[in-house]
């Protein structure tokens, strides 16, 4: 109510009691002004508060309006505040998104480093593929040895087994399994395109145990999907670190057998791929041919059901070159790392070309490693391949903490 509206309210009113006075006093002259007078200033107060039960009750009006007003306000902001993990997932911003990812990661990791107790008693060793004892042929080591110049590890007495047993588990507990990353390279431009992910464990002291030191252990004491586990969450943060600065590169990781059997790892890891599905185009999962080929119908099973996810996979450690394609493009197998001497070797080049011929026709990228030195190079550029891993284009190199 205005203050143009109040005074016509008081002037009506004001008026109403003089004219009943003036009125009452006309009508009845013989009466004693007085009682006229006092009769018309009832009026008046009355007019008063008729006026003053009005203007508070439109007062009264406009303030349960603003409060409803501040409820519906208040009532939508919460709505939205409880919509915000749903929608920040479908427009991926830094702060929720981040938020939750870090928290399922927190979570996996506490999970794994609590099964290192449960995990003491002696296993057999798996089969092994390979000369140099790989458990399973699953995994390798990290790097091969090579010309280039390597850190000298801090000088040490060699570690027997039981120490180099009870180093990896102090190490898997105190978060000194470290993440090493060695390129792979589009030929012949040597531009980087992706980069292979390898563990190493550090001893308290700081010595580094190399992989074909401690994996044999590993396995027998069924850490090694302990390991692997925490390599691919690693492996996680790295690619979402590259996103952040909008690299545009993928990482391939080693994944064994006993990872792909460790349901409730996967369920927990594809819990936390959920949240973050961009980044699973960038994870390439790397088995070797000797677990492919004795894995059976439940580990092709299980990767069926990753790649229905869209995760994609590559095949290293090959021995055998008669692979058999068409069950590779079955479960979504992209990339086959060949060793660079088999496919130098002459007794292989009829077989090598067919490969490459069958690869470029399926849409199968061919990777050589092992490259260590430029003549090398030359040997592989003319064979036509178009992606090379080695020394010559990078040594592993540590990989820093995601922040």
């Amino acid at each position: 109510m205005t203050l143009l509206t109040h005074l016509v309210y008081a002037l009506a009113y004001l008026i109403a009691g003089i004219s009943a006075g003036a009125a009452l006093w006309a009508l009845r002259p013989e009466a004693d002004p007085l009682v006229a007078w006092l009769a018309g200033a009832l009026v008046v107060l009355a007019g008063a508060l008729v006026h003053d039960v009005v203007t508070r009750l439109e007062r009264e009006s406009k303030a349960a309006r603003r409060i409803a007003r501040l409820s519906d306000r208040v009532e939508e902001l919460a709505h939205l505040l409880e919509q915000r993990p749903a929608s920040d997932h479908g427009a991926a911003p830094e702060s929720s998104a981040r938020y939750d990812a870090v928290m399922q990661e927190v979570k996996l990791l506490q999970s794994l480093v609590a099964r290192l107790t449960e995990r003491r008693a002696p296993r057999p060793p798996a089969p092994s593929s390979d000369p140099g004892g790989t458990p399973g042929g699953a995994r390798r080591p990290a790097a091969t040895p090579s010309p280039a110049p390597q850190p000298a590890p801090p000088a040490a007495a060699p570690m027997d087994d039981a120490a180099v047993l009870e180093a990896v588990r102090d190490a898997l507990k105190a978060d000194r399994i470290d993440v090493y990353l060695q390129p792979i390279v589009s030929l012949p431009q040597r531009k980087h395109r992706f980069y292979e992910v390898f563990s190493r464990v550090r001893s308290a002291d700081g010595q580094q145990i190399m992989p074909d030191r401690y994996l044999d252990i590993a396995e027998r004491e069924g850490l090694i999907a302990t390991i692997d586990n925490l390599q691919l969450v690693r492996c996680v943060q790295l690619i979402r670190e590259t996103e952040r600065r909008q690299h545009a590169i993928g990482f391939f990781a080693n994944i064994s057998a006993a990872t792909l059997a460790d349901a409730e790892f996967m369920r927990q890891f594809l819990n936390m791929m959920a949240q973050n599905h961009a980044l699973v185009p960038k994870l390439v999962f790397e088995l070797s041919q000797h677990a492919l080929s004795v894995g059976g119908a439940v580990t092709m099973g299980i990767l069926s059901q990753l790649a229905r996810l869209g995760f994609r996979f590559s095949m290293d450690q090959v021995t055998d070159l008669g692979i058999d394609l068409d069950r590779l493009l079955r479960h979504e197998f992209r990339c086959i790392k060949l060793d660079r001497a088999l496919v130098l070797d002459p007794a292989n080049a009829e077989r090598i070309r067919e490969l490459r011929r069958r690869c470029a026709a399926e849409g199968i990228d061919l990777i050589v490693e092992k490259i260590e030195t430029e003549n090398q190079l030359v040997e592989v550029l003319d064979t036509g391949f178009d992606f090379g891993q080695g020394y010559l284009f990078g040594e592993p190199r540590l990989s820093r903490k995601p922040e």
